[in-house]
């Protein structure tokens, strides 16, 4: 399982005393493990700073980036201990180096796949929602829970409320109960779901398909994607056409165009 799995030998980054991120990068695409299990993985201020710098360090290089999690709670959220026993200004830091995160992987240059083993909380629903894609295995939950200890989840329904219908969110918001691996399919929270057993192998499959694909169109793509979704239905079709002829305008595109003519594989920039 996935969630479960080892750090390779390949490390490329630190280990911070093995409690909060490792990074692994075979073959181009950067696996960053959420390595706190004892505190379910818990988005505490040194977990945040920790994959913040993860995602810095590789998104140069990396074609794909994977958020997965040690142990059966992908993340709880934000520490709870940490966050009573701090004063109103820690509490401003930590919620708005959250915001960073969550900024940072919706504008990363490079997509990021979250791949979820086990129970997706609050803040770390919100990492889930925020993420280009999610996988998950069958017996993952979902949950906003923050409302039944009087903390409604303002801030992961800023991400939960643009990934699913506003419906399932007030849902999850409201009640705090958490929904199934399929009630997340059908709401758009991920967007494949398989067992504990080929989750692994079947996110590196994906990933290593988007490690293929030429990462300056990818960049462009998810650029526009952003932008655009906030626009009128006009102003992002007219938006998204400029973005089409610039696309045809760079080197990767026209390779693109014309092995798909020639009938043959595509060289990339970043491969030569």
């Amino acid at each position: 399982m996935l969630a479960r799995t080892r750090p390779s030998k390949t490390c490329l980054s630190r280990c911070l005393s093995a409690l909060t991120t490792t990074v692994t990068t075979p073959q181009k695409v950067s696996y960053i493990t959420l390595n706190n299990p004892a505190k379910r993985n818990a988005l505490s201020l040194d977990m945040l700073n920790s994959i913040i710098s993860d995602i810095e360090s590789v998104s140069e290089q990396a074609r794909c980036i994977v958020l997965r999690s040690t142990g059966t709670v992908f993340s709880s959220g934000h520490d709870l201990k940490e966050v009573a026993a701090a004063s109103q200004q820690v509490h401003y830091t930590i919620f708005n180096r959250c915001n960073d995160l969550m900024l940072m992987i919706a504008n990363s240059s490079a997509p990021v796949i979250a791949s979820v083993d086990g129970f997706a909380t609050a803040a770390g629903c919100q990492l889930v929602a925020a993420c280009h894609m999610a996988v998950c295995s069958h017996g993952s939950k979902f949950a906003t829970p923050g409302v039944n200890i009087g903390l409604f989840c303002s801030t992961p329904g800023v991400q939960l409320g643009r990934a699913v219908n506003r419906k399932l969110a007030m849902d999850m918001l409201l009640t705090g109960e958490p929904i199934s691996s399929e009630a997340a399919l059908r709401g758009g929270l991920v967007s494949r779901v398989y067992s504990s057993e080929e989750l692994e192998a079947e996110t590196a499959r994906i990933a290593s398909v988007i490690a293929t694909k030429s990462n300056t169109v990818l960049k462009l793509g998810i650029k526009n994607f952003n932008s655009q979704i906030k626009k009128s239905l006009v102003d992002a079709a007219e938006q998204s056409s400029q973005v089409m002829v610039r696309n045809l305008g760079l080197e990767d595109g026209k390779e693109g165009l014309s092995a798909f003519l020639e009938k043959r594989h595509p060289t990339w920039q970043q491969d030569k």
